[in-house]
């Protein structure tokens, strides 16, 4: 399991321990300020990415100590992990509310009001989360239309949540200033800065999932259609055997690849299972 699941979840998945999104842990006044800071300066994430692209210029071993310690960093504060819809599903089933907001990376890189983030407390109406955001000048969190936060039920949540599968986004839980969860995500390797930190400048910011995918090569046609849905380059095509082949060092376990596969012929399976990737967080 990842290191969080050892520090925050007693062995267990850290992100489904209800603790983890106490809003207790909202009375620590530096996470709210992290928060608000956080949140209401998307040109701050913007400038961290292009400090990235031109530490890519730096030599080696300054890019290595680097990347460690801004993953030491950000492990403390601002990171996340990669979930698979059914764990995102029990996620919903014990959060009392869910509001979706616009999401920050995407206003970072492409200056759109898009709404792939979603807010999650144990109390209604989104608890002391959406106090802190009422606190915040809602002109792109809530769109100069909605003034409000947009409240959610779980069957409406989750049905955007398989939307969002096919549309080729995979799921991710986030900390504000850990072990404290506030929020999920839908990323792709273009618009989120998360992602392109990790995958793209390899700055990790986000453990792969619990899970890695596996392809069942006697259902498994040789389509192709799921290699159009994996972000992490862990999926190809074997010309000879005419069959997907899943890298399990690559796959990150989001299990978005199911959503492309009119076979069925894709499943995720723990990934301590599997030797190549069972220390591979």
């Amino acid at each position: 399991m990842c290191e969080f699941c050892l520090q925050h979840g007693e062995g267990k998945k850290w992100y489904l321990q209800a603790k983890n999104y106490a809003d207790d842990l909202l009375s620590d006044l530096r996470r709210r300020r992290f928060i608000k800071k956080f949140l209401s300066d998307p040109e701050a994430l913007a400038r961290d990415v292009r400090n990235l692209e031109r530490l890519e210029k730096a030599p080696t071993f300054i890019r290595n100590i680097m990347s460690r310690t801004i993953t030491r960093k950000m492990q403390q504060v601002h990171f996340g992990q990669i979930v698979p819809i059914e764990d995102i599903e029990q996620i919903f089933g014990f959060v009392n509310s869910i509001i979706r907001v616009a999401c920050i990376c995407r206003q970072a890189s492409l200056g759109q009001e898009k709404r792939y983030c979603y807010g999650i407390s144990l109390q209604p109406e989104g608890g002391r989360f959406a106090e802190i955001l009422r606190e915040l000048d809602g002109s792109y969190l809530f769109g100069p239309e909605n003034t409000g936060l947009e409240v959610l039920t779980r069957e409406e949540a989750i049905a955007a949540f398989h939307a969002h599968e096919q549309e080729g986004l995979c799921h991710s839980v986030w900390t504000f200033h850990t072990p404290f969860i506030g929020g999920i995500c839908n990323c792709d390797r273009s618009d989120c800065l998360a992602m392109r930190c990790t995958v793209t400048h390899a700055v990790p910011v986000m453990f792969r999932g619990e899970y890695i995918a596996q392809v069942d090569p006697d259902r498994c046609v040789g389509c192709r259609e799921c290699l159009r849905f994996c972000q992490f380059e862990a999926m190809s095509y074997s010309t000879a055997d005419q069959k997907t082949v899943i890298d399990p060092r690559r796959c990150y376990g989001c299990g978005v690849c199911r959503s492309g596969c009119p076979q069925e012929a894709i499943q995720l399976v723990d990934r301590i299972s599997v030797a190549a990737a069972a220390n591979l967080w």
